[in-house]
Order: C-alpha cells, then sequence, then structure tokens
C-alpha cells in the first residue's frame, strides 16, 4: 500500500484513466445484456417505426419502456429532417400518423408510448432535461406532428373516460391530458381549447375536475378569454364544478366585467359553500379586485362568511387534542381537527390578498371602520383587524386608529375579543408578535377605554395562546411595569393578577420575570407594591405545586431587607409587602380543612403568619410613622376578610390589650405633673362619677413626646413598657375595631364605652390668651386638635353603622363636635406660621404632602403679590391648583376680574371681620371619613338640629358644600351629575335648577389642576356633558351662549399660545371646539323649541317672540364670526351640521312670525291712515287747479308746470322699489282716485278704536310741482 501511493503522478494518472474505461465499458455491457432482454417491434416496412428507430427511439412490446438512445431534442430534430427530407413529403407525415394510430391500437403499446422513454445515453452526454418524456410528448413538440397527434389523442380518450384504472393505479385519460400540457407551442390553440371544452361537457365528474384544473397548464394565453365564458357558463349548470372552474379562473387573464360577472355570481352562493371549498372560492373572489368593486365585495363578504361556528371553542379544542394523544380520537374530533386545518388555509388566503393587493387591505379597513352599530361587529372584523396589522406596515397606523375609535365608541368590547381568540387562537398565534407590539402601543395610550383593551389582548394572548407566547407576554408586561409610567404599571400589574388567576401553573414558568420588578420598587406606588407582593406571594404560598421554595425564600431575604431599612422609605415598602404576603399566607391555610395532615399544616402555615406580623411589628416599634402604616395594613387585611380564624383571634387579644394599655385610662386617674396646660377631660357624651369611667390620655402622652428632653418620654412610669405614640392613636383603634367587627359580626358592644369616653385635652377657647403663646405652644395645641380629630373621625367610622338609635345619636354628637373642633382649630392655624401637622396617612404618596400655609385671605393676597405666582419654594414641594387664589375665592366667577384696589378693600374688610383659613389645603393630615358614616343623616329617630349649622340634612344641600373641595374636574362632573339625581328625587326639582346652573358655571369658570389641558377624550366628554348641563339649566340660555362667545372667546383670541379664557378657564385652544360644538347645538335645540305663535296672537306676543328671535339670531352671528379665526375642520363641520338647521328653523318658526307682523302692519296702514288719505288727496287737487285757474288768468300759463308723482319716504327719500313709470303715470293716478273712492265708501264704517295708538310709519306719494 505504501509503495503504490509513491507512485509517480503521470502513472497514476495512466492507472485511474485505465479503470474507468474498464468501468466503463462493464456499465455498457450489462445495459446492452438488459437490452438484450427487451424484444423489438418488427419494422414490417412501418414507416412509423423505421422513422423513429432512424430518429433514436426503438419501440419495445409488453410493459418494458421504449428506448431513447439519443437526447431528446437530438432526437426531435432528427426525426423532423427525416421528415422534411423524405421524398413522399408532405404525404408522408400522413403516412407517420397512421402508422401511430395503427401502432397504438393495442392498448399496451399506446401505454408505454404514453409513459416516459428509457434513456440509454449517459447522463453528461444529454443537452436537455434529466427526466426523460414520453414518445407522444416528444411527437407532439414537433409542430408538423403536432395537430394530427392531438387529433389522434383526444379522438382514443373517450374510450378510456368510463375504464378503471390500471392494476399499478394510473389512469389513462390522466395520462392522455398529462401529454398536453406544457407544451412549448401550440399549433392550433383555438381547435384545441374547443374540442377539451367538448371532452370536459361529456367526462364523468371526478375526471372533469382534472380536466379543469389541467386548462391553465395547456392553453395559450390567446385562448384564456374564450375558455374563461366557457367555463363561467358551465359554472351555472354544473355547481359541483365550482372549486376546479373558481381555482382555474383566478389563473387565467380574463376580463375585469367577466371577472365581475362571475363574482356576483359566486357570492350570492357563498353562504351554502362547503368549508373546505372555502379557500379556493374566496382566492378567486378576492383576485383582481377594483377599487370599485372592492368595497362592496368586501362588504359582502363579511356578510356571508360566517367563520364563528366552523370551529370548537379552545377548550373543546384541547380535549379533543388529549383525546388523540390517548389513542381515542374520536370521528368528530377528526372533522374538528380537518374544520380547523381548512380555516386556517383560509386565512393563509386572507393574508396574501392583504399583504399583497392595497386596494384589498384599504377596503377591508374601510368597511370595518364604516361599521356604526356594537351588534354588527363580528369576529371577522376583529380577527382581519389583527391580520391587516401584522401583515402589511404601511396599514398599521389607520389601523391601530380604527381601532382606537371602535374601542373608545364601544363598538368593539371585550366580549368579541375573547370570542375571536377562542374560536381562531391557532390563527392569531403566527402573528402573536404583531398582536403583543399593538397590545403595547395601546397601552401607552392615556384613555382608559384603550388601555383596558390593550390590558385585554395580553390576557387573552397569555390564556389562548403557547409557551413561548405566554413568556412574551410575561416579559412585555414586565416591561411596562418597570416603564415609570403609572397608568402602564397599574395596568400591567392587573393583567398579571389576572393571569395568575386563569393559569397559575403557567405563570409559575415565568416567575424568574416577575421577580426582576424587585429591583423597581422604589418607582412604585404603595398600591401597586401591594399588587407586586400579591402576585410574588400567590406564585409563592399557593398548595397547587410545592416547587416553589425558591420564590418563598427570595420573598423573606427581600422583605426583611426592607423592615431593617433604616432609610423611612424602604422600611414602609417592606411593611406594605408583609402584610400582603401575610395575607396570602393566611387565606391559603384556612382553605385547608379535611384531614389531620392538613390541619397540621394549616396550624404551621398560621404560625408562620403570626411570626411574620411579630415581626413586622417589633421593626417599627421606633418609628410611629412605621407603626401607624403597618396598623392601617393590617386592618386593610382583616376588612378584606383575608385573614384566617386563627390568626384574627390571636390578632384581636393582643391588639386590644395592647390599646388599653397604651391609650385608655381611669377618668379618676388625672395625669399630674408638670404639663405647661390644665389638663381636662373634654368631649364626653355621658356624666361620668369620679369614680368610674375611662378617658383617652392624649394630652399627656403627646406632652410627653413633644416636649420632655430625656430620652425616656415614652417609656411607661409605672411599668417601664415602651407606650405607643399618640400619632397611632386613630390608626390602632381602626385596627381594633374592624378585629372586633370581624369577630363579633358587626357588634361592638365590646368596645362600645370608647365612643363615649371624653379625651384629655385642655382649654381650647383661650381668647386674647391666642396672640400671645408662644409658637411651640400653638404647634402643640394644634397637634392636639388634629390628633383629636382624627380620634373622633374614627369613632364616627366605627359607630356610624350600629343599629341602635341610642348609639345614631351619640355618632351625630360626635359630628357635631368635629365642626366645633375645625372651627376652634382654624383659628389657632391662621396665627401660626409653617405649621406642619403630624400625619394621618402613612402611603408613600402623602410623605411629600406639604400644608398650604397661606393662613388668612390679606395672607393669600400678600403671598401672591409677592411671589408673582412663582412656584412656593417651601419644603420644594410643588404648589398644586389649590395654591392660587383663583376667581372663585373672590368674585364667584364674575366675567369682569377684580382690579388690585377692589381686591385690596375687599381683604381689608374680610381682615376687619375675622381671620380664617381653609382646612381644605390640610386633607392630608385628616383621617378619611367611610362612605357609611352618609347613612347616618337619614337615621330619622334623632334629631337632626346638630347637622343644621355646617353641614344641613338635606342631602342636596350637603353635597352641594363639597364644591369648594373638589380637587379636579372628574370629581366636580361627577358631583354635579350626583346633584341632579338628588334633584330629580326631589320634591321641587325646579328649585334646584338654578343651584345646579350656578355650580355648572362655578366649575367652568375654575382654574383646575395643570395636568387637565384638554387634550384627553375623557376630559373633553366631561367638558360637554358640565357645559349642556349649565345651558339646560340656566335661566337664559341666549344670554349664556352671549357670554361665552362675546366675552369668554375673545379673552381666549387675545391670550398667549397656551393660555386660557380669563373668565372660563376651561375654554383653551384645545377645548374650544367642544365649546362651540355645545353651544351651537343648545342655540339650535333652542330655537327648534320657540313655537311660530298664530295670527290670532296678541302683538305683545309676537314682539316677545321677535325680540328672542333677535336675540338667537345675534347668537348665531358671533358665533359664525368665530370661524374667521378658529377655521379647523371640525370647527367647520360643526357649523355646518348645525348651521342649516337653524337656518330650517329659523324658515319655519321665524318667517311665518314676520308674515303674522306685516300682515297687521298693512292692516293698520289701510285702515287707520289711509281714510284720511282722500280728503288729503281731494284738498291737493283743489289746490293744483286753483293755482292753474290762477296763472291762466293772468296769462301766465307758461310759469305752471306738473311733474309726475313719485312715492317717497318719510325722509323724502324716493322708493326705487316702487317708481311708477311715466308711461302709466295716468294710470297710476287714476288706481289712486279709485282707492280713495273705496276708502271714502268704507269711512263710515271703520271702528275708531282703529284710530288710536295704533298708526304706523307708512309711506306717502309726494308730488313735486312748480
Amino acid at each position: 500500500m505504501v509503495s503504490k501511493r509513491k507512485l509517480s503522478k503521470s502513472e497514476g494518472n495512466e492507472n485511474a484513466i485505465e479503470d474507468a474505461s474498464k468501468a466503463k465499458k462493464l456499465l455498457l455491457s450489462k445495459k446492452i445484456k438488459k437490452s438484450q432482454v427487451h424484444i423489438e417491434v418488427e419494422e414490417d416496412g412501418n414507416v412509423f417505426i423505421e422513422l423513429l428507430k432512424t430518429s433514436g427511439i426503438t419501440l419495445k412490446t409488453g410493459e418494458s419502456q421504449n428506448q431513447l438512445a439519443v437526447d431528446q431534442i437530438v432526437f426531435q430534430k432528427k426525426l423532423l429532417q427525416a421528415l422534411r427530407r423524405h421524398p413522399s413529403y408532405p404525404q408522408i407525415i400522413e403516412e407517420f400518423v397512421s402508422g401511430l394510430e395503427s401502432y397504438i391500437e393495442d392498448q399496451s403499446h399506446f401505454r408505454s408510448c404514453l409513459l416516459s422513454c428509457e434513456r440509454l445515453q449517459d447522463e453528461e452526454a444529454s443537452m436537455g432535461t434529466p427526466y426523460s418524456k414520453s414518445l407522444i410528448k416528444l411527437l407532439l413538440g414537433i409542430d408538423i406532428l403536432q395537430p394530427a397527434i392531438i387529433k389522434t389523442l383526444l379522438e382514443k380518450l373517450p374510450a378510456f373516460l368510463f375504464e378503471n384504472k390500471h392494476s399499478d393505479g394510473i389512469s389513462m385519460p390522466r395520462l392522455i391530458i398529462n401529454q398536453l400540457k406544457w407544451l412549448d407551442r401550440i399549433v392550433d390553440s383555438k381547435d384545441l381549447t374547443t374540442k377539451i371544452m367538448q371532452l370536459i361537457s361529456v367526462a364523468p365528474g371526478a375526471l372533469q375536475h382534472d380536466f379543469i384544473i389541467s386548462l391553465p397548464e395547456i392553453l395559450g394565453d390567446s385562448q384564456h378569454a374564450d375558455v374563461g365564458r366557457e367555463l363561467s357558463d358551465l359554472l351555472l349548470e354544473n355547481t359541483p364544478l365550482t372549486v376546479p372552474i373558481l381555482d382555474v379562473l383566478s389563473s387565467l387573464q380574463l376580463d375585469p366585467k367577466l371577472l365581475s360577472k362571475v363574482r356576483r355570481l359566486v357570492m350570492g352562493k357563498l353562504s351554502a359553500v362547503k368549508l373546505e371549498e372555502l379557500p379556493v372560492i374566496l382566492k378567486f373572489i378576492l383576485h383582481d379586485l377594483t377599487a370599485t368593486d372592492a368595497i362592496q365585495v368586501i362588504s359582502e363578504l363579511r356578510e356571508q362568511l360566517d367563520l364563528q361556528h366552523c370551529v370548537l371553542p379552545s377548550r373543546l379544542q384541547a380535549s379533543q387534542s388529549k383525546l388523540k394523544s390517548s389513542g381515542r380520537t374520536s370521528s368528530s374530533g377528526n372533522q374538528e381537527n380537518s374544520n380547523q386545518n381548512y380555516v386556517l388555509l383560509l386565512f393563509d388566503v386572507i393574508k396574501s390578498a392583504v399583504r399583497y393587493e392595497k386596494t384589498i387591505s384599504e377596503a377591508w379597513i374601510k368597511v370595518i371602520e364604516n361599521i356604526s352599530s356594537v351588534s354588527e361587529h363580528k369576529i371577522l372584523d376583529m380577527v382581519m383587524l389583527l391580520i391587516m396589522y401584522s401583515t402589511n406596515t404601511q396599514t398599521k397606523k389607520s389601523i391601530e386608529r380604527v381601532l382606537r375609535n371602535k374601542v373608545r365608541s364601544g363598538c368593539i368590547q371585550e366580549q368579541l375579543l375573547q370570542s375571536t381568540f377562542s374560536a381562531h387562537s391557532l390563527v392569531l398565534k403566527d402573528i402573536c408578535p404583531s398582536i403583543l407590539l399593538l397590545a403595547q402601543n395601546l397601552l401607552h395610550s392615556l384613555d382608559q377605554s384603550v388601555n383596558s383593551f390593550g390590558s385585554f389582548l395580553y390576557k387573552y394572548a397569555f390564556k389562548f395562546f403557547d409557551t413561548y407566547c405566554q413568556q412574551e407576554v410575561v416579559g412585555a408586561l414586565v416591561a411596562h411595569i418597570c416603564s415609570g409610567n403609572n397608568t402602564e404599571v397599574d395596568t400591567a400589574l392587573d393583567v398579571l393578577l389576572e393571569l395568575v388567576v386563569i393559569n397559575l401553573a403557567a405563570m409559575r414558568l415565568n416567575v424568574v420575570f416577575v421577580k426582576g420588578i424587585l429591583d423597581y420598587l422604589d418607582n412604585l406606588s404603595p398600591q401597586q407594591i401591594r399588587k407586586l407582593f400579591h402576585i410574588l406571594s400567590t406564585l409563592a404560598f399557593s398548595k397547587e405545586q410545592e416547587a416553589s421554595g425558591h420564590i418563598q425564600d427570595d420573598m423573606h431575604l427581600v422583605i426583611r431587607k426592607q423592615l431593617s431599612s433604616t432609610v423611612l422609605r424602604y422600611k414602609f415598602i417592606g411593611i406594605i409587602g408583609a402584610v400582603t404576603m401575610a395575607g396570602v399566607m393566611a387565606a391559603n391555610s384556612g382553605s385547608s380543612s379535611v384531614t389531620q395532615k392538613e390541619a397540621k399544616l394549616s396550624s404551621e402555615d398560621c404560625t408562620q403568619v403570626t411570626s411574620l406580623l411579630q415581626l413586622v411589628h417589633s421593626c417599627c416599634e421606633q418609628s410611629p410613622q412605621a407603626s401607624t402604616l403597618y396598623f392601617d395594613e393590617f386592618a386593610n387585611l382583616i376588612q378584606g376578610g383575608k385573614l384566617d380564624p386563627k390568626t384574627l383571634e390571636w390578632a384581636g387579644q393582643t391588639i386590644l390589650s395592647n390599646f388599653q394599655d397604651a391609650f385608655v385610662v381611669d377618668l379618676c386617674a388625672i395625669p399630674e405633673g408638670d404639663y405647661q396646660f390644665p389638663v381636662k377631660a373634654l368631649y364626653g357624651l355621658e356624666e361620668y362619677s369620679s369614680q368610674d369611667g375611662i378617658a383617652i390620655n392624649l394630652l399627656p402622652l403627646l406632652f410627653s413626646q413633644d416636649f420632655a428632653e430625656d430620652g425616656s418620654r415614652m417609656t411607661s412610669h409605672k411599668s417601664g413598657q415602651k407606650l405607643l405614640s399618640p400619632l397611632c392613636l386613630a390608626s390602632y383603634f381602626r385596627l381594633l375595631r374592624l378585629c372586633i367587627e370581624r369577630q363579633h359580626d358587626g357588634n361592638l358592644e365590646e368596645i362600645d364605652g370608647l365612643l363615649d369616653c371624653p379625651v384629655f385635652l385642655t382649654d381650647l377657647e383661650l381668647g386674647e390668651k391666642l396672640e400671645s403663646m408662644s409658637v411651640r405652644k400653638h404647634e402643640f395645641i394644634c397637634s392636639l386638635i388634629f390628633l383629636t380629630l382624627n380620634w373622633l373621625r374614627e369613632i364616627v367610622n366605627a359607630f356610624c353603622q350600629q343599629a341602635s338609635p341610642e348609639m345614631k345619636g351619640k355618632v351625630l354628637m360626635r359630628l357635631k363636635h368635629i365642626t366645633e373642633l375645625q372651627t376652634i382649630l382654624e383659628r389657632y392655624l391662621a396665627v401660626t406660621q409653617d405649621y406642619v401637622p403630624p400625619f394621618a396617612n402613612f402611603d408613600l404618596e402623602t410623605l411629600d404632602t406639604v400644608p398650604h400655609t397661606n393662613t388668612a385671605i390679606s395672607a393669600k393676597f400678600r403671598t401672591i403679590r409677592k411671589k408673582k405666582g412663582v412656584k412656593r419654594k417651601a419644603d420644594g414641594s410643588k404648589m398644586s391648583s389649590s395654591d392660587t387664589l383663583s376667581k372663585e375665592d373672590i368674585s364667584e366667577c364674575d366675567p369682569t376680574p377684580l382690579s388690585r384696589s377692589q381686591l385690596e378693600k375687599e381683604v381689608t374688610k374680610k381682615d376687619e371681620d375675622k381671620t380664617s383659613v381653609s382646612l381644605q389645603n390640610y386633607r392630608a393630615f385628616f383621617r378619611e371619613l367611610d362612605i357609611e358614616v352618609f347613612s347616618i343623616l337619614h337615621c330619622g329617630l334623632v334629631t337632626k338640629f346638630i347637622l343644621d349649622t355646617e353641614m344641613h340634612t338635606e342631602s342636596f344641600g350637603y353635597l352641594q358644600n363639597f364644591h369648594h373641595s373638589v380637587p379636579n374636574f372628574q370629581c366636580a362632573f361627577y358631583l354635579i351629575r350626583l346633584l341632579m339625581a338628588i334633584s330629580e328625587k326631589s320634591a321641587a326639582p325646579a328649585q334646584k335648577k338654578g343651584n345646579i346652573a350656578s355650580l355648572a358655571r362655578r366649575f367652568l369658570c375654575r382654574v383646575w389642576p395643570s395636568g387637565e389641558k384638554g387634550k384627553s377624550s375623557t376630559f373633553s366628554e366631561q367638558l360637554q356633558a358640565l357645559l349642556c348641563i349649565y345651558l339646560e339649566h340656566t335661566d337664559s340660555v341666549l344670554k349664556a351662549i352671549e357670554e361665552i362667545a362675546g366675552v369668554g372667546v375673545p379673552e381666549l383670541i387675545n391670550s398667549p399660545k397656551d393660555s386660557a379664557s380669563s373668565t372660563f378657564p376651561t375654554l383653551t385652544r384645545h377645548t374650544f371646539v367642544v365649546f362651540f360644538r355645545v353651544m351651537m347645538a343648545e342655540l339650535e335645540k333652542t330655537v327648534k323649541g320657540l313655537q311660530a305663535g298664530t295670527a290670532a296672537d296678541p302683538p305683545q306676543v309676537h314682539e316677545e317672540k321677535l325680540l328672542y328671535w333677535n336675540m338667537a339670531v345675534r347668537d348665531f352671528g358671533i358665533l359664525l364670526n368665530l370661524i374667521k379665526v378658529f377655521d379647523s375642520r371640525p370647527v367647520l363641520h360643526v357649523c355646518l351640521k348645525y348651521g342649516h338647521t337653524f337656518v330650517e328653523a329659523f324658515l319655519k318658526q321665524c318667517m311665518p312670525l314676520l308674515d303674522f307682523s306685516f300682515r297687521k302692519h298693512r292692516i293698520h296702514q289701510d285702515m287707520g291712515l289711509t281714510k284720511h288719505v282722500p280728503l288729503l288727496k281731494k284738498t291737493l287737487e283743489l289746490l293744483v287747479y286753483r293755482v292753474e285757474a290762477m296763472l291762466i288768468l293772468n296769462n301766465c300759463q307758461e310759469a305752471f308746470w306738473l311733474g309726475n308723482l313719485k312715492n317717497r319716504d318719510l325722509q323724502g327719500e324716493e322708493i326705487v322699489s316702487q317708481n311708477s313709470q311715466e308711461s302709466t303715470a295716468d294710470e297710476s293716478e287714476d288706481d289712486v282716485s279709485s282707492q280713495v273712492s273705496k276708502g271714502e265708501a268704507q269711512e263710515d264704517e271703520d271702528d275708531e278704536a282703529n284710530d288710536e295708538g295704533k298708526e304706523q310709519d307708512s309711506e306717502e306719494s309726494d308730488g313735486d310741482s312748480d
């Protein structure tokens, strides 16, 4: 072997050549031996056989293949030359074809001629295709033979139409038709088309299908139109051939009119088509659609195409898949899978159409956009929007716009989206990335409805798609949470909460993504932190799967780290997370109660919950703020019913004992010591003897905290036990009462003594001593009052729902005490500068809140004058909307702003009366009253005079008093709606109408927080509704419109670009279209409601209506003139929409009124004035004749001149429309004389009353004469 490898290169080449030649000879010898097995057909002088053999084909008998010794192209060239060079050309062609016909009389010979030939030459020597054609196919490639051979084939084909297939499964008719496919050239295509169509008409159904499908591969382009017409006629006759015919028509180049005709025919039968035929039919319908027909065709298509019932819902599909995996798939399941495959194929056709045909995608979008009714929207519409969004990048924005508008209008709702995902999850799964992109864009929206719809896309994508898509969904939601946008964070967390409920097992697989959010806790609000820890705790402590220990460990590590932090914010995060996790653990432990093992497990879980809560409590002892937050979080946990009975029992015993030790003392044991204030028990509801009774030890506790200098100020003198801070009093009591309430089904008898007991305070009514106190004492008293108010507020929250009339009366007394203390507090705050009260709530949102320290109207004015509207710098906090002095505080939205001198005068006057502050600026420092407190107003069993001074027992007046404290425009709108609902239920709703109008106007004139710019659709809708309420309830709609359009809008025009009207701050350039739309609509509504009246109405009625119309037309003119400045398309649309209806109302109601008025004017003219005309006319005529006679008598007749009569008004101006023609001057005089005579005849019959007080200005005729 080694020596062979060392041979020279030449020797190696010679040996290789020798080996190759031997192998080639061996191969040829094998082929020769193999060919010798076949029996060649004898020539017997047959020209057909001789010419074939001469050209390179040897015919074989039996089932043997005919042998081709040369290349196919060479064979065709040799045969063509042999025929043309033959002495008997062109007769030789007929002889050759006759020989072929004789040869194929034998069916086996015919079959071998239709099958491919056996090639004898080397593959490398072949110049043509690697596959071998049949003999017939090769002969059809020769033009001079083609027509005759086609005729022969088609004549023989009918004999095989009804025969069975050969043993090898080959069908002779199909084999014959295959010879005609893909010919390089067809000599007589028209004749071939005619014969094939005749053949199709007589063939059986199965072969008809094959023959029709083969047409595009057989025919030339010139025959497409003829074949299209014949196939369209066949479509009318033979419905079973619809699918192959339409498939062929989609491949032919046809006249658009013919396509449109067939399309209309198919659309009419679409509802009766089988599902398996739909893909082909839909492909034809969408084929070559013009822009003119596209909208109509797609509209009809979506009406008739119902895919909702073609597939099973996803749950049934899942069950079918389980049966299939277990080998028990039913026939119905197979049918359903088949249906699903057809649906997938159908949507593939649609995807291809909308991807490559811009006309179809634009038309489909337009059709969906034009659907207005909610019930008309179908699953197909939703699927198409999602498919087009994924397939065509050019239409993404338009599709997103359509979808947003549909969602805002309520046309597309969650139920439709759920049905869409349920029915076509397999179709939508392929476009999952595009769906998630759409959901991401929608979640960025500020509109709540659009934002929610984006969350629905995420939810149902997770629910119905596979594991990979679920992972993408969770990753996208986590990205939203870490974005820092509050709206997105809230929505994404809500979706994750739902996903945990929908499919906990799937969420466990993606828990690593959710845990990553823990690194972004600094950016989350308390409520968002609660949601996050609830999600993680559910994943960690659920009993469905035990493999979650690592999640639990991570949770405990994070919480302990946050609780041990010295930074208050991080400690708060740990408190919220720990209590939330405890609630989830307690809920899960309380759910297992069957076996002894489960009971033992529940006991262990209960121990974990109590240990976690004790850990939180111990970490909060040194911080009153942290303790308050812990008590509130714990109370919320109990209120939500998320604590199991065992843990609740432990909490009740511990909390009650600690509360009594920390805050409750015997009434007789009044603390003694140097408190700098005399300690008194105040605000008790019952007379207690000095030997019994309890009290809240508030002042001593607060004094020891604020004034004591040693570090043991919060330590009990008796036991040395660490006491709770008085800042925790209200929150700890709330925790106590909710615990007792939950344990005793709402009964609070165990702690009802706290409702009556007094509070250790001091004299608060100091009078003149108030101003002489030190600042520190002022602040101490203020803090004392704040803590007392919060204590009383929680007392009211606790006992307001007790059924006992006695307790209801006591609650009302507590409300009276609250109002009294608030009045006292206002006086203290007025003289205490830069005071910051103790916080009542310790959510993270309230930590940066600073009270507004402007104490009096004068102080407000000085602040504004000094700082000129600059942001307040105290503690680095930003000025809110309530920092600025609004017009409502001074002038109740008077459209004329007060000048500086007027403001100073009014401020000085108010300062002389009293100095006060608004407690609305201190909302963050008060405990909130529960909504259940309002139920006490309807008790009816106790006297109501207690509430008459401050809150009013009548619900309308009470709620109306809240208008000063509404924080934003949305709350103001809801308050108005609430007052309207109460007004409708009242005995005299008309009396409340003016109040509602006044309040609505105040809200329109108020400066709202800067975040409400009017760009969001929600704000615009609420502003429009509020403006409608104002105009509907005001006494004069026209005056209100004139004020807004004539005062507010000019102010807006003259203000800077981003400013607003000074009279109506809600009127900005963004909201102008809202104001304009409402004013035009209300103006049109008002004039349409004004009746035209009748001729019998007294003149006073007509005059009032004319004056009303005069105001309406003036308002209409003012509004139209505004278009010169605000000429945007929405404004023009509003103008055209309501303008023509206003003009129509003018024609229908005002023109008859004018007719009545002018008719009466003419009657007064004829009867009141005309009766004096004859005498005047007669006198004038006598004057003329007398002058003429005098001049004639004195021979001066040439001085006499008589001019034509002309109609003139009272000012002497000629009335052009009534000029008399010179040619008819005499006739005019005759007419006047005739009128005069008629007037004389009726003069005696006229009523004298017509002469008094009814004469009108009239036109009179003057004659110019010299």
